[in-house]
């Protein structure tokens, strides 16, 4: 079957005249992305997919643009300044690999983010009469339809509805989003989204609405002294996310080295479709004067939870509201928060101090188990801390310390050591006490609560070699106290990569990698009881994209995964094979690409993850255990750029079952197909 795709691609390809692969910074989100990061990468996906359907002009771009960019150092961002400083308006992006430490992958990535335009500077004025009649505007909507059907849809008798009332989804099967953006140059930007989940309710039943969620925002920048305002929905991150990180993501351990050191971009637009991670209300950052600034925020908005004795015993976070459970959960509690932050910007110092008090209305208790007995409990929480980096030479030295209302702290430093701007060396220590509470705080570490651990992070990464590229980082951690499925305190671990990637030739880039972590988990015997073992996953992981001239392209895949407890028990195996192969036709403006996955594995344990080619700002990446294979056909038609449709069909066969899922997701038979279309208007 796989050998019959690629000769038809094959010669589909000899219509051809132009090769249009998917964007290049995608390989960079697949070089870097591990599965146990995959939580936060639909977000890192929607962000950086916005940044490429409007790029910079590089010959007006700035040091914050830049700085947006997760795979350019910061010594890259310095030298990429210098060059249009020092010899002028660059005319063709050819012109990229001139700049110092600029190797070829990196220039790759970096032109799907710019255009060439004039250097005209704009204006710190906004001529409102001009907003109208010189916008861009765009509408973007999107119908995901599966062709198959889940125990959730099945019709049922009333008497059992009524005593099985969670058994049946509220809504049709159809998943559908509605995207509108408005932009006046790079200062002024508003947008409404929209989003129905598949089994919730349209127009009818509870939500007399439409949409299950709304989210609209106002958002203007660089006017004079005021370099940020967001009304509505918006995002805010500071320092390294140890007070207050809903801005987005942190790019874990196996991101680009020389940008770990950054810190959150501060106060932003929010433009996605996750019903969670977002404030509402309003927030500014002002210009006091040449290095200091002053951002301030208030947010007010209804979270959903699970609410008993009027304490607030679980906070739902997945925007589901499919079933009569949803929508006994759906927005029961209020949540308040005020903020702000003083940044200052020096030439070889910055520093600042965030604050953040947020309250609910209902006191926050969890339920007791074992392992959350720290977990953040009550009604108000309060955090304080600094930020600060300092430039010694080819040295860096940052971090963040922040304390909550106990006076408990978290604290993470780190040392960047840069002999060369193609090398880059990094340490990172950190300590969240495990009493530390603080509810928006997101940061580097291992634990999934900002709390309870402690450890030493060593990387590496160079391209000293332009056609080679190596990243390896080795993390050791440890956890005071138990966790989930730990039943043991004092517990501690070790998660290494090391990271190859090769370009002899442009039209050819191998990558190859290595991951080990040990981790302590529970261990249930048949005859001897419960342990807690160190439980060991490896993978090897392979992949090739090659573009032997202007007609086609192609790129494959290969990764072994193996998980086992300690001295082998319980040894899982499993991997995949996978191909894409994509071009642009040339009697219509059309792109189509095609793919193909064989997997197997023995258990879930062994599972294996796979990115996929999908549509605008939608995140494929897919988790698959058993044995069975995945196939998919990808269309885009443009027409001058301002009209674009596209749809994407694919159907996933399993080979060692009769049925997929359970409970309401419950398949019956062994193969599942789904449908993906979307539309795309520019004006």
């Amino acid at each position: 079957m796989l050998i019959r795709v690629f000769i038809v691609c094959i010669l589909v390809s000899y219509t051809v005249v132009n090769l249009q692969a998917q964007s290049n910074w995608i390989e960079w989100k697949e070089d870097v992305s591990e599965a146990e990061e995959m939580s936060g990468w639909q977000e890192q996906y929607e962000f950086l997919s916005e940044l490429a359907e409007h790029p910079f002009n590089i010959n007006t771009i700035t040091k914050e643009q830049l700085e947006q960019l997760p795979f350019l150092s910061d010594k890259i961002i310095e030298n990429i300044l210098y060059y249009i400083y020092k010899y002028g308006p660059m005319v063709s992006k050819k012109e990229l690999l001139g700049i110092e430490g600029m190797d070829w992958q990196t220039r790759r990535f970096l032109e799907d983010f710019i255009y060439i335009g004039a250097s005209d500077k704009e204006e710190d004025k906004v001529y409102w009469k001009n907003v109208l009649k010189y916008n861009k505007q765009e509408l973007l909507t999107r119908v995901d339809i599966p062709l198959y059907m889940k125990s959730g849809y099945a019709d049922h008798s009333e008497e059992v509805l009524e005593k099985y009332p969670n058994r049946k989804y509220y809504g049709n099967p159809v998943y559908h989003n509605l995207r509108y953006r408005f932009q006046y140059r790079n200062q002024l930007y508003m947008g409404l989204t929209a989003e129905k989940d598949a089994g919730e309710p349209f127009f009818c039943k509870y939500n007399k609405k439409g949409y299950d969620f709304y989210s609209a925002y106002f958002f203007l920048q660089d006017v004079k002294k005021l370099k940020s305002l967001a009304i509505g929905n918006y995002r805010v991150s500071f320092g390294y996310g140890l007070v207050i990180n809903t801005g987005g993501f942190s790019f874990g351990k196996s991101g680009s080295l020389g940008t770990m050191n950054r810190f959150g971009r501060g106060i932003a637009k929010y433009t996605s479709t996750d019903e969670n991670n977002y404030l509402q209300g309003i927030a500014a950052t002002y210009k006091l004067k040449k290095r200091w600034t002053l951002s301030a925020f208030y947010s007010f908005r209804k979270k959903d939870a699970r609410v008993e004795d009027m304490f607030i015993r679980s906070l739902k976070t997945d925007g589901f509201h499919r079933l009569k459970k949803d929508m006994e959960k759906k927005n029961m509690v209020n949540n308040q928060l005020i903020g702000s932050n003083l940044t200052y910007n020096g030439k070889t110092v910055e520093l600042g101090l965030t604050g953040v008090y947020t309250v609910f209305n209902k006191v926050l208790n969890p339920d007791l188990r074992p392992y959350n007995l720290y977990y953040p409990r009550g009604k108000y929480f309060f955090n304080i801390g600094t930020n600060y980096k300092f430039f010694l030479h080819k040295f860096i030295f940052s971090g963040e310390t922040a304390f909550d209302k106990s006076g408990k702290i978290a604290t993470l430093n780190m040392l960047s050591y840069s002999p060369a701007v193609h090398t880059s060396l990094l340490l990172i220590n950190r300590y969240y006490d495990k009493r530390y509470q603080a509810i928006h705080a997101n940061a580097f570490g291992e634990n999934s609560q900002l709390q309870n651990e402690t450890g030493v992070y060593i990387g590496l990464e160079s391209s000293y070699l332009r056609k080679l590229k190596i990243l390896c980082y080795a993390d050791f951690f440890h956890f005071f106290y138990r966790r989930y499925q730990v039943d043991r305190d004092h517990t501690s671990g070790i998660d290494g990569l090391f990271q190859l990637s090769y370009s002899p030739i442009n039209s050819l880039v191998m990558l190859i990698k290595y991951s080990h972590k040990n981790k302590a988990k529970n261990y249930t015997s048949d005859s001897d009881g419960k342990y807690v073992l160190p439980y060991i996953r490896q993978r090897i992981h392979y992949q090739l994209s090659y573009k032997p001239c202007e007609i086609f392209w192609l790129k494959t895949a290969a990764e072994y995964v193996r998980t086992s407890y300690y001295k082998n028990i319980n040894s899982s195996n499993g991997g995949f094979v996978n191909g894409t192969l994509g071009a642009k036709l040339s009697f219509i403006p059309m792109q189509i690409s095609c793919s193909g996955a064989w997997f197997h594995t023995q258990s879930y344990d062994s599972r294996i993850y796979m990115y996929e080619p999908g549509l605008l700002y939608a995140f494929s990446m897919s988790s698959f255990y058993g044995r069975g294979s995945r196939w998919a056909v990808n269309l885009k038609y443009s027409y001058k750029d301002r009209f674009i449709i596209q749809g994407k069909w694919g159907i996933t066969c399993y080979n060692d079952r009769d049925k997929i899922s359970s409970g309401t997701e419950e398949i019956q038979g062994n193969r599942k197909a789904d449908l993906q279309l979307q539309l795309k208007v520019k004006w």
